[in-house]
């Protein structure tokens, strides 16, 4: 990112923020600052949901940008919101439709060309999108997810960060440990027994 642009109220972040005051008051329950934290992650939300919900009813990036990003995903499978919570659901939909391709899927949206003329797939965010299915209970759609970034790999065996879907050719640095850990989470998620269908929305 730019320096101007690190230095927006990124959603994504807030979010993440939520998530990581919840784990901490659940791994603690009777300490006194798990109310705390409860209370700090309520306040987070509810801020954050005051400004950066779309008109869709998903996230979007920032107060003022529009956009969904992907990143948007992973907040609400770490415990900042549950699953059948309408911004989870309009998310992942908005992520599907608008920056997904072949069931590889990107980042964002730099601009008005093709996704993969501006960059290649995000490899990590794969991986989250096929937990967001699988969470949905949406099962053969989270299979279809990963199994696209699997087939991802090096001649080695290893991922990189991006992966150009024209040029079949992995593309940025090589290895990423923040790509393979997902791919490994990803993959015990899937062998269990999927969460209950969530609950439709309203």
């Amino acid at each position: 990112m730019r320096p101007h642009l690190a230095r927006r109220p990124w959603t994504h972040s807030r979010l993440t923020c939520v998530a990581a005051l919840r784990a901490l008051a659940a791994a603690a329950p009777r300490v006194p600052h798990a109310d705390t934290c409860r209370r700090l992650a309520d306040t987070v939300l509810a801020h954050t949901a005051a400004t950066a919900v779309h008109t869709d009813g998903h996230w979007q990036r920032t107060p003022d940008d529009p956009q969904v990003d992907a990143a948007l995903l992973l907040p609400a499978l770490r415990g900042a919101l549950p699953a059948d919570d309408p911004r989870t659901r309009a998310t992942l939909t908005a992520c599907r439709e608008r920056l997904g391709q072949d069931h590889f899927l990107y980042r964002f949206r730099h601009d008005d060309r093709p996704l993969a003329e501006a960059e290649g797939a995000f490899l990590l965010r794969g991986s989250v999108m096929a937990l967001a299915e699988h969470r949905q209970g949406h099962e053969v759609q989270a299979h279809r997810w990963f199994e696209r970034d699997r087939g991802a790999r090096g001649v080695s065996g290893l991922y990189a960060e991006e992966f150009d879907i024209a040029q079949r050719q992995l593309r940025g640095n090589l290895p990423r440990a923040f790509v393979h850990a997902p791919l490994l989470e990803t993959a015990a998620r899937l062998a269990e027994d999927p969460e209950p269908p969530a609950r439709p929305a309203g």
